[in-house]
């Protein structure tokens, strides 16, 4: 193994998942948190054309691969007279898949606050917007931090198909300096160990986070 190759390549890598990686995935993922909330809300609304939007919108995002949903918003939306850069292309793309899967966290955690809560809010005069927004949501993000820190932890990964559609993350360094050097083994490799020394960070901030939400719900 050529490890002046892997000392070299490492900080080229590793700035390339702070500077590309990293805010891409932060990005889409709050992007992605207000499009979920918007179709849990859908999910959960007694109209059923609201309802029924919302379950196909949920349907359509997780039964179609992110990479097909990538390449339709940056090579099929030309053909339509709208031309995206390959970043903003990632983010909707990313940020539009995050809303499909993370809708159904947000409505499961609304879901599992118990009604007496909304109850609650009616008896002192709230409305059905306010009494969400300041009773039922903030007990629903606790519900619901574990599997999204789960869904946030996968998109770092998955951002990594972006080198696809051009956009300049730590995956497509690997693929320059791999291209470079010839050396695909060591330099993938590489770029495997960073992902998952990325992951294995965000999970131990996860960990944290979940101690202290128990902590709080327990007093």
């Amino acid at each position: 193994m050529d490890w002046q190759l892997i000392l070299e390549s490492f900080w080229p890598l590793l700035l390339g998942g702070l500077k590309g990686t990293i805010p891409l995935t932060l990005a889409s993922f709050a992007l992605g948190l207000v499009i979920a909330l918007g179709i849990a809300l859908l999910r959960l609304s007694p109209n059923r054309v609201l309802s029924w939007i919302g379950r196909a919108y949920v349907s359509i995002i997780r039964g179609t691969p992110l990479l097909v949903q990538l390449f339709v918003i940056f090579y099929g939306l030309p053909s339509i007279g709208v031309t995206l850069d390959p970043w903003p292309s990632a983010i909707i793309a990313f940020s539009i898949n995050v809303g499909g899967y993370a809708a159904e966290i947000i409505r499961a955690a609304i879901l599992s606050v118990p009604k007496g809560q909304w109850e609650a809010g009616y008896t002192i005069g709230m409305s059905n917007a306010t009494t969400l927004r300041r009773i039922i949501l903030p007990q629903a993000a606790r519900v619901s931090v574990p599997p999204l820190s789960n869904t946030f932890i996968s998109l770092v990964k998955d951002t990594s198909l972006a080198s696809m559609i051009l956009v300049t993350e730590m995956f497509r360094e690997a693929q320059r300096i791999a291209t470079f050097t010839s050396e695909f083994m060591t330099i993938y490799i590489e770029a495997a160990l960073i992902y998952w020394m990325f992951c294995t960070v965000l999970s131990a901030a996860q960990d944290r986070i979940e101690r202290r939400l128990d902590h709080y719900v327990a007093h």
